[in-house]
């Protein structure tokens, strides 16, 4: 009889390497985009990509926990995660803060991403367990209610707070859930024609009520982009839009090149400050980095991301259940919204909206929630196949080559 190999030393060796290399690839090259990205920061920019590394060891420490314990446990953690969620959003909507953040302990965090991340695991678990509960609750005017309350409700909090860009990372995630959570395509159909009917009552009636700065970003943008012939106050408003897009735009293939010291010379807009210097580390980073590494830079980050999303997508087909189809789809969801929502914003295809990066931008929190959330999806790949001593060796095999 040949001798067992432990299970621990089986989950080791059965971590999926391309999505590791992927996110530890990208955490690395964050590193140096924040050091030349914060180096009008008064600590400097090495001050910066140094707490970045401590974040990158804290959010390494609960990736691989994470990845080694069977997700069938760590689903249940979704149900504080998602309850703490809700009562620090309402925290937030209290204080009124302009930057929707809160601190403990001397951090500060945005309660909204976490919000987020624990709302993709809770609606997955009640798409599993509702049906065990009563079969009748699977069908999809469940589903749709599911979503409309755990998704909605979050949903309408952020929007409240004035956190835009968040309330739309919403949106494709709540439709990748309901799509792979097996809603008919007539039903999808019907929610994308009414929310399409809905959009000029959302944007001249809801909007303008909820929020004036989004309005007021949303208006910006449409000037901006139908080119009207007005002159721009790139002074004013359209400081900071403009001053991004001229810094990718005038980059060319290979940009100036990483922390370029180029003060004075025309072209090197980040170096002479004109990258908002606040922001330029998390919301504008993509701008300092499509300047200094051009386009050559910015399409291998591109690479890096896709093969990232790719590589959740393709852990959630070999997942055993619905559940980490659920959450790796919805994790997916989550990156590209925030991915597209960044860098849309510094090309001009988006409004500005306050959104990190994922895995680049400095926000030490966000980079921890992305890690956990990564983390999972690795469980769901390691967990792909049953050690448990129930399941036989031949089964294990024919689960393995699938």
């Amino acid at each position: 009889m040949t001798k067992r190999i432990p299970t621990f030393v089986r989950k080791i060796f059965g971590l999926n390497p391309v999505l590791i290399l992927a996110m530890y690839g990208l955490l690395i090259f964050s590193v140096f985009a924040i050091e030349s990205a914060a180096r009008h920061q008064s600590q400097g920019g090495e001050w910066y990509a140094d707490r970045q590394i401590i974040w990158i060891a804290l959010g390494s420490a609960v990736y691989f926990a994470t990845s080694l314990i069977d997700y069938k446990w760590l689903k249940w953690l979704s149900i504080p995660m998602y309850i703490a969620g809700m009562g620090l959003m309402v925290i937030v909507l209290g204080k009124g803060s302009s930057v929707h953040q809160i601190s403990f302990g001397g951090i500060s965090f945005q309660p909204t991403q976490l919000m987020i991340g624990a709302g993709i695991l809770f609606v997955a678990l009640l798409f599993e367990k509702l049906p065990e509960f009563k079969p009748w609750l699977n069908n999809p005017f469940v589903k749709l209610s599911v979503i409309a309350i755990f998704c909605g409700i979050p949903c309408l909090l952020v929007v409240k707070s004035g956190d835009m860009g968040s309330a739309l990372v919403w949106i494709p995630v709540a439709i990748v859930c309901l799509f792979v959570s097996g809603i008919p395509y007539r039903y999808l159909s019907l929610i994308a024609i009414l929310a399409t009917a809905s959009l000029p009552v959302l944007y001249f009636l809801i909007l303008p009520v909820v929020s004036d700065r989004a309005t007021e970003r949303v208006d910006q943008y449409i000037a901006m982009v139908q080119n009207d012939g007005e002159v721009r106050d790139i002074q004013g408003d359209d400081y900071a839009i403009h001053y991004v897009t001229t810094a990718i735009g005038k980059a060319g293939y290979k940009g100036v090149g990483w922390n370029a010291d180029l003060s004075g010379k025309a072209g090197a807009i980040h170096s002479n400050g004109y990258i908002p210097k606040d922001t330029a580390h998390n919301d504008y980073i993509f701008g300092v980095i499509g300047e200094e590494l051009g386009f050559q830079g910015s399409f291998l980050l591109l690479i890096g991301f896709m093969i990232l999303i790719a590589m959740c997508l393709l852990v959630g087909l070999f997942s055993r259940d619905a559940y980490g189809l659920i959450i790796c789809c919805g994790i997916a969801a989550l990156l590209f919204a925030h991915i597209f929502e960044n860098v849309g914003m510094c090309i001009r295809v988006m409004p500005i909206t306050g959104i990190p990066l994922p895995l680049i931008s400095y926000s030490g929190s966000f980079t921890l929630i992305c890690m956990l959330l990564l983390g999972f999806v690795q469980s769901v790949w390691v967990h792909r196949i049953d050690y448990s001593p129930k399941v036989d060796d031949r089964k294990r095999v024919r689960m393995l080559n699938l």
